[in-house]
Order: C-alpha cells, then sequence, then structure tokens
C-alpha cells in the first residue's frame, strides 16, 4: 500500500518530496525517514505535525536516518552503520526506542543484505542482528539495548534513593523500581496491570518532581516467573501498543526484586518480547517488525 502523507494544503505540481517508510513493532509504530542523502529539516512543530494522527501520517515517534560521522581512527571509517535520531509525538527529542532501534536495523538490513548492523543514538550505539523469523512469519530482530542503569543518579532522580524501591506512589501505585534503559522507567508492580487506570496516573507520574527528565511509567503483572504482561504510559506519547525500552526495564525491575530470572517473555499491549539481562549487564531484545506502507512528505 502506498499512500501520500495528509497536509493542510496540497503541494504545488513539482514540488520536492521526501519518501517515508511507517513500520511497526508490536503496533507501537514509527515514520522512518531517510536523511542520510540530504538533510531533512525538522523542528519540535514540524515533528509533531507529522507525528499528529488527524492531519498528519501519525505514529507514536519520527526516526530520522543520518550519516555517521567519520570515526576518528586510521582508517576513518564508523563503527556505525546509521545514526538514528528519534523524535516523540510531542515533537521532542528523546534519546533511546528498542522497538524503533529494531525497525532501523530492518530497514537497513533489507537495504544492505547484512544480518547484523550497528545503529548509533546520543546514548552509545546499539548491535543488532537478525534473529529469524516468527511463529507467523514476521521478521523478527534482536537488539542489544546495552547496559542497563541503576543507580539514582544515572536515572536520573533529583534526590538519592534507592532506585529497587522509590519513594514514589499515587493512587494505587507505589513502592516502584528505576531503570534506565537509555532513557527513564519507574516499574510499577500490581496485581491486575489491565485494571490500572494509566491514562490518568501516567502523565501525572511521568512529571513528578522526582524525574528531573520525566520518565516512562509501566504497570506489570508477574503472570509467572518467564511471563510478565506489562502496560506502559511513554514520556512524550501516551499509552502505546508496546515499549521497547519499558519492557527490558520491566525485566530488570522484575529480576531486581527476584519475582523472574534474568529471562522472561514481556507481554504488551500489541504482542510479545523476548527480553534476556545477560550476565554482562547487557539487555537483549527480541522482537518483530513489519513495514505498514511508504508515502511521501513535502519537503
Amino acid at each position: 500500500m502506498k499512500t501520500a502523507a495528509a497536509t493542510a494544503k496540497p503541494s504545488p505540481a513539482g514540488a520536492a518530496t521526501r519518501r517515508f517508510v511507517k513500520m511497526h513493532g508490536l503496533g507501537n509504530d514509527f515514520v522512518v525517514i531517510d536523511a542520510r542523502e540530504r538533510p531533512f529539516p525538522l523542528d519540535d512543530a514540524r515533528a509533531k505535525a507529522i507525528a499528529d494522527r488527524r492531519t498528519g501520517v501519525g505514529c507514536d515517534q519520527l526516526l530520522i536516518l543520518e550519516r555517521p560521522a567519520p570515526a576518528k581512527t586510521a582508517g576513518g571509517k564508523s563503527l556505525a552503520d546509521v545514526v538514528m535520531r528519534i523524535r516523540n509525538n510531542d515533537g521532542g527529542e528523546v534519546e533511546a526506542c528498542g522497538n524503533g532501534a529494531r525497525c532501523v536495523a530492518d530497514y537497513v538490513m533489507r537495504e544492505t543484505g547484512k544480518d547484523h548492523v550497528v545503529i548509533e543514538t546520543v546514548v552509545g550505539l546499539l548491535d543488532a542482528n537478525a534473529a529469524g523469523t516468527g511463529a507467523a512469519g514476521e521478521r523478527l530482530v534482536t537488539v542489544d539495548m546495552g547496559p542497563a542503569l541503576l543507580d539514582w543518579r544515572e536515572i536520573p532522580l533529583a534526590e538519592p534513593q534507592d532506585t529497587s524501591r522509590l519513594s514514589l506512589a499515587l493512587g494505587p501505585l507505589k513502592d516502584s523500581v528505576a531503570v534506565n534503559m537509555g532513557n527513564p522507567h519507574a516499574v510499577f508492580f500490581v496485581d491486575d496491570a489491565q485494571a490500572v487506570d494509566i491514562a490518568s496516573l501516567g502523565p501525572v507520574l511521568e512529571r513528578h518532581k522526582l524525574f528531573p527528565q520525566r520518565a516512562n511509567i509501566e504497570v506489570a503483572q508477574i503472570l509467572s516467573p518467564e511471563r510478565i504482561r506489562m502496560r506502559v504510559w511513554e514520556r512524550g506519547v501516551g499509552i502505546t501498543q508496546a515499549c521497547g525500552t519499558g519492557a527490558c526495564a520491566t525485566l530488570v525491575a522484575a529480576a531486581r526484586r527476584g519475582l523472574t530470572g534474568r529471562r522472561a517473555t514481556v507481554v504488551l499491549d500489541g504482542g510479545e518480547l523476548q527480553i534476556e539481562w545477560a550476565a554482562d549487564g547487557h539487555v537483549l531484545m527480541t522482537g518483530p517488525v513489519a513495514i505498514s506502507f511508504t508515502g511521501e512528505l513535502p519537503e
């Protein structure tokens, strides 16, 4: 399916356009714009307009692909295959996106024929590998999301606290675990994740004074030592069908509490992710990616 993005006015005949690809990982959806050959001017307002689901293309995040700068090595070759920059649908730029990283990895693998790519982000390099196909024939990608950061300064928090048990509570939610997976998360364990009114509680907790950079909010229900049900309020986005960094943070939080081992399936509104907190502290995420459609944006 091919579509053109909705705009307030039609582009004049012959006007320059930029191709985009709409992708998703478990319903967490992205507009991918390739700016490696020529820059794509983008400020907060334009990013928000493209992400608008009524008047733009519509997405949770925009993913802008850029060419890596030459590395300061003898060969002058970057370790990365591509740079990924991320804009939330409120227009603001953020540091990390796990489902987005899988989609970008798949995009570059399709282009190059490789089964391994390195993605540069503002918080470091991410290794991604093709992981075969799922039961329904979907393409699977594994991304090494890097180490889970657990010190209060790394989250960051506004004051020193034990990140395994935050002094943070609102309504039925209390006693959360803080984890940074390239972005800050607070994970609350509950008896029934579906029963939590995360639409009301999420935006208040996201902007709590304890989080100077705001936070992603997860509610998690332990189904078994190998299976967790999780719902998420994403910082700057709202409720999403899936959140890769949130799933990683949730597994780490559960393992820290002794509720699970270091590997589990995280069940999100949009489907399942396989998460492993490896012995070296890195968190590995495996899940599906898909292309929804392509289109064009006016330059």
